[in-house]
């Protein structure tokens, strides 16, 4: 099959004039451990909210060296609030390993990419190119939706078959002198003209060249299977202070929000039943509830309320508990629905 190339050169171009000045492009070629760091802060992430975490994360871990020799708990608090943590945890055990297996240099093989924890293909491919100018495409969301548009593929862009036909047209014309610019590109003309559901069509410097435009199917593609409904949860939060100190627990190792710090928190799959674990673990009655969230995941929905209690003795083994004052909770690494309650709710209660 030949595939058209002639909207590279406009991309490229178009690119140049109004490429997104963002903290981890600096000069070229990238510096491989920036583009890491900030693709998979930018997974499930807004731009707009990276940069900051960026710029800190970079101040306390600079180099890859740094960010091997880290402690974990540090790791997760400058991460707090980007959510999904265990994209951080995998950032570290993959620079411990980078420092072991690879001499402390990132690789720049697809393969050897693959087998560090966390990196997938589409981030091997955007280390690859655009830090080391190896000819191969960075296959995100803005790519998969730009090219299903340019030449009107009509298959699930999430499926197998989909991913893959787009990704072989990707590798036609992806330029061998400019692979990191054409991955950029891609990405920024996703990100600002090629977007979703109302892309700006006359703004894109490849109208031209667009099949999906051409045929009136701009709104229709990519076409995409949807997501499965999202599980509700009820969670009652326990609020026990001790003067400035509040009851904080450690939650287990696996799983969600894994080793991160929360208020007591009971997950149940009505109010009633959370609240009756709530007690039971209070062993005691709840006040009236200080705090209400509504804190959505990717799976899930937590509906929660905190509830102040009085407690005589831990609600569990004390290792997986603490007293925390405010030093303590600036030090350790909170799950993101109790850094929202601190936020919210720390100045008046504490």
């Amino acid at each position: 099959m030949t595939v058209p190339n002639e909207w590279v050169e406009p991309l490229l171009a178009w690119f140049g004039r109004c490429g997104r000045k963002l903290p981890w492009r600096g000069a070229k070629p990238r510096d491989p451990y920036h583009v890491w760091v900030s693709e998979i802060m930018l997974q499930q992430t807004r731009t707009e909210t990276v940069k900051a975490y960026f710029t800190r994360w970079m101040a306390l871990f600079p180099t890859v060296a740094d960010l091997a020799r880290a402690e974990e708990e540090n790791v997760l608090r400058a991460w707090q609030g980007l959510g999904y943590y265990s994209r951080a945890r995998n950032l570290l055990r993959a620079a411990r390993e980078i420092a072991v297996r690879c001499g402390g240099r990132i690789p720049s093989d697809i393969k050897t990419l693959k087998s560090l924890p966390g990196i997938g293909e589409y981030t091997a491919g955007a280390i690859a190119s655009l830090a080391y100018g190896r000819p191969v495409p960075a296959v995100d969301g803005n790519l998969l939706r730009v090219l299903a548009r340019l030449y009107a593929v009509e298959a699930d862009i999430l499926s197998p078959e989909g991913k893959k036909r787009i990704t072989g047209l990707a590798e036609r014309v992806i330029p061998p002198d400019r692979p990191g610019d054409f991955n950029e590109a891609l990405m920024d003309l996703g990100a600002e003209i090629c977007i979703p559901k109302a892309p700006r069509c006359t703004a894109c410097p490849l109208q031209h060249s667009c099949e999906a435009r051409r045929r009136g199917l701009e709104t229709v593609l990519p076409v995409r299977k949807p997501r499965r409904a999202q599980e509700v949860f009820y969670a009652a939060c326990l609020v026990a202070r001790r003067g400035d100190q509040v009851l904080l627990h450690h939650r287990p190792a696996r799983g969600m929000l894994a080793s991160l710090w929360e208020l007591p928190t009971y997950l149940a799959g009505s109010e009633e039943a959370s609240c009756r674990l709530a007690r039971e673990a209070a062993r005691g009655v709840l006040g009236s509830p200080v705090w209400t969230h509504r804190h959505v995941f990717t799976h899930q929905i937590w509906y929660m309320k905190a509830y102040p209690v009085r407690l005589e003795e831990l609600p569990g083994p004390a290792g997986e508990y603490t007293w925390a004052g405010p030093d303590e909770r600036e030090r350790l690494p909170l799950c993101g629905p109790c850094s929202r309650f601190f936020a919210e709710e720390g100045t008046a209660l504490f």
